[in-house]
């Protein structure tokens, strides 16, 4: 039997009442393999009946052992199977409807996001990829609850550039389709370089081909917990004493995690997938993964020093929370979006933080260009060449990155967008105004380094 100390107790407490310990959410993963037909009808009836049966507890149940547990649960969402591979067995293609059966079937079981809209062209596109990719702008805008990925690069296959340039148009057709809501459907989207297929965070979950029928996959946040600890710590503090401190932390995040995934898997009667590490911050004040830099000494994120604290804040979260769980999976690590983190939306604004330090950062996060906003009329082929960049350091490092931009239609810098909720608000950052047109435009596949080669 384990024995809780008072202060153990107090510090658990402390973490969820003072600090925004949250479980982010608890994401389904759930195979739609088995909904293939040649006709579109019989496949979103499929669609709609496995989702509602697997799913229709979820909500409930999250919120039981909510209160059970006394531990925030802040989102319920489904990732399914890319719905190219679904859709592409129809005789006559029609994913915009299956779209709005996927967001029927989400707001049906309450949940707050569903994710997998998805097709991976890394290494080019069937006919079903291509048109689920041209159908992305209206099944966006078109949806409340539905989000859209594409893994457009890996390590093993290079850079497919022809759809980096078709994910830029893409982009600015997602933000042009929703202009009244400050382009949020390119917040509804990303593109990925080495995309997990576990990954319980959105806009990028996906249930990926190599995933079991059904599985519950937690994303735990804390940046707050984090900040936290480093403060109180002594003043003389050095990097080993720090990286330790962390490593404490994510222990506990995880397990906390760890409890409520597979109680609720537990509840729903199907297995417990993974645990993603992820510090995910909010637009509320204290849960700030910006403010942990701040609590480490630099002045504000975006000083000379930034990205060698978030390497080391990204590590120890890893070397942490993986000696609390069997199971850690989907990105894992600390994000940095913009939009979603108060201490990176006033860095931005305050012109600390530039767009080309956040792609510094990318090399060391979890993620990589996350909820940023640019202005409305920045060329298509600008946005092709950001996507190239985050791409081209995801494929050389072997890690996952991803990019998340919106084109803010009728905006210029130093205006804001505003989302709400946990999207918040962004600012308008600069990108730079040199053409990248004759490069984007070239053609085919940047070709794989030559570490792909490795089996």
């Amino acid at each position: 039997m384990t024995i809780f100390n008072e202060n153990q107790i107090l510090e658990t407490i402390n973490m969820i009442k003072l600090h925004n310990l949250d479980i982010r959410t608890v994401t389904l993963a759930l195979s739609l393999r088995d909904c293939i037909s040649d006709d579109i009808d019989a496949v979103c009836e499929r669609i709609y009946d496995k989702i509602t049966k697997y799913a229709k507890n979820l909500h409930s149940y999250a919120v039981d052992i909510e209160n059970d547990y006394s531990i925030p649960i802040i989102n319920k969402r489904i990732a399914v199977t890319p719905i190219s591979l679904i859709g592409e067995s129809c005789k006559n293609f029609d994913y915009v409807k299956i779209a709005k059966t996927l967001d029927r079937a989400a707001k049906d079981v309450n949940v707050d996001f569903i994710g997998g809209f998805s097709a991976l062209v890394e290494k080019g596109c069937t006919r079903g990829d291509i048109a689920l990719i041209e159908s992305i702008p209206e099944a966006l805008a078109s949806t409340d609850r539905l989000c859209a990925s594409v893994n457009i690069a890996t390590s093993k296959a290079g850079i497919n550039m022809n759809a980096v340039l078709k994910m830029a148009e893409v982009i600015k057709s997602c933000a042009e389709l929703t202009a009244d809501k400050d382009g949020i459907g390119a917040a509804k989207l990303v593109c990925f370089c080495n995309a997990p297929s576990d990954n319980p965070f959105m806009a990028g979950a996906f249930c990926g081909f190599g995933e079991p029928e059904c599985a519950l996959n937690i994303g735990v946040s804390g940046p707050g917990v984090v900040r936290a600890a480093i403060e109180m710590m002594p003043e003389d503090s050095d990097f080993s004493d720090l990286a330790n401190k962390i490593k404490q932390i994510a222990y506990k995040i995880t397990t906390t995690g760890e409890l409520v995934g597979r109680k609720l898997a537990q509840r729903l009667e199907i297995p417990f997938g993974v645990i993603d590490l992820s510090l995910a911050p909010t637009p509320a004040a204290g849960d700030s993964v910006a403010g942990i830099f701040q609590a480490m000494g630099l002045e504000h994120v975006g000083a000379h020093g930034t990205t060698a604290a978030l390497a080391m804040l990204n590590d120890a979260i890893k070397k942490g929370g993986i000696m609390a769980s069997s199971h850690v999976g989907g990105l894992s690590g600390a994000f940095i979006p913009v939009s979603e983190d108060a201490g990176m939306i006033e860095a931005a604004s305050k012109g600390y933080l530039t767009f080309d330090k956040l792609e510094a950062m990318t090399s060391v996060c979890s993620v990589g260009l996350d909820m940023i906003a640019i202005p409305g009329d920045t060329p298509v082929d600008t946005i092709a060449g950001i996507i190239a960049d985050e791409m081209a350091i995801g494929m050389i490092n072997k890690k996952t990155t991803a990019v998340r931009i919106i084109p803010v239609p009728g905006k210029k810098v130093g205006d804001l967008a505003v989302y709400g909720g946990l999207l918040g608000e962004a600012p308008i950052m600069q990108v730079s105004g040199l053409s990248s047109r004759k490069f984007v435009r070239r053609g085919g596949r940047i070709p794989a380094p030559i570490h792909s080669l490795n089996n």
